[in-house]
């Protein structure tokens, strides 16, 4: 492997994660709401931070799953996680830091991740990084947009 396949390897299976046998999805998920809940913990800024790690990380994630992708001839390979990296933590950009909204915003990002419900499926479709990644996006509002009507009733007036 040329050195660009090494680092489109670390990147897209999010330095290794993917690797884990078994749901590598998932424990990508865990591990970045687990990231963000300690980045919450140590800066006042943690929001601006995940943005702006968000808006570096949506090129290298296209990137990097599509140079995985074609190297391996599949369309989405399972151990290519960065996309569940970008679209958990665009999940949780919606709604101030809590561990209740940490919890439901990994739960509901992994559900409509699961579900792929319209346009998912179809953004899924679109060839290379664009498809790995796009549809955990659209997961990852979609989770967002509920995290925030259910902050929306709940939040203090």
């Amino acid at each position: 492997m040329r050195e660009n396949g090494r680092l489109a390897n670390a990147l897209g299976t999010a330095l290794g994660l993917g690797y884990v046998p078994y749901i590598p999805g998932t424990f990508a998920s865990l591990v970045t709401a687990g990231a963000v809940a300690l980045l919450h913990r140590a800066s006042d800024s943690a929001t601006l931070q995940l943005g702006a790690a968000l808006v570096l990380l949506l090129p290298v994630s296209i990137w990097a799953s599509a140079r995985v992708a074609r190297r391996e001839a599949k369309s989405d390979p399972s151990h290519v996680v960065i996309d569940e990296v970008v679209g958990q933590i665009f999940c949780l950009l919606w709604v101030p830091f809590s561990w209740t909204f940490l919890v439901m915003g990994f739960v509901a990002f992994r559900v409509f991740d699961i579900l792929k419900p319209y346009p998912i499926k179809k953004v899924e479709r679109l060839r290379g990084g664009m498809g790995i990644v796009c549809d955990d996006l659209i997961a990852g509002l979609y989770a967002g947009l509920l995290l925030r009507i259910v902050y929306a009733f709940v939040s203090p007036s």
